[in-house]
């Protein structure tokens, strides 16, 4: 028995849907017109930027007002008190606490050096162990009591010292 010859076509071509090219089309002429748009309304906006750039630059063409003196030295003595040795002055405080005196005020003078401490103790011993533990602080020098105030059941008192670091 004889074999009937086989005749496979392996390049066949299939016919492709008419609408799958315009589809295709169609989407790409969206995404143009929407990139078209998009760039119009960029330049539109880069125009209003440019006439506002403008306009602040004819502002900032004209004199300037000069600084008053009064200005110039409150602008001065805040850069000063800004870059005074702060951390070094708070060490200082804090490591001369104690459980038995409470800080009210705390008043630096930068063009003196100096700072002002006014706290409460609970008697007096605890107001002049402070006072000696202040002394002992490294930042602070020429601690001294200035002033003390017996009330009733503390003692209120002011020390003054030279904040090393501060003098302008």
């Amino acid at each position: 028995m004889a074999l009937a010859r086989l005749h496979i076509d392996f390049v066949a071509r299939r016919r492709a849907s008419p609408w799958v090219g315009r589809i295709l089309l169609a989407a790409a002429v969206t995404v143009g017109a929407d990139m078209g748009l998009q760039f119009y309304d960029l330049q539109q906006i880069n125009r209003d930027y440019r006439v506002e750039f403008a306009k602040v630059g004819k502002r900032g063409s004209q004199p300037v007002r000069p600084a008053s003196a009064e200005e110039v030295a409150a602008a001065r003595e805040t850069v000063q008190r800004l870059s005074l040795p702060w951390a070094k002055l708070f060490t200082a405080i804090e490591s001369a606490a104690t459980d038995k005196v409470a800080l009210t005020a705390i008043e630096p003078d930068p063009r003196t050096g100096t700072v002002k401490i006014t706290g409460d103790g609970k008697d007096y011993l605890a107001a002049l162990t402070y006072v000696l533990n202040l002394s002992r602080a490294e930042g602070l020098s020429s601690v001294q009591l200035v002033r003390h105030e017996t009330r009733q059941g503390s003692v209120g008192f002011t020390v003054s010292a030279a904040w090393e670091g501060a003098r302008s």
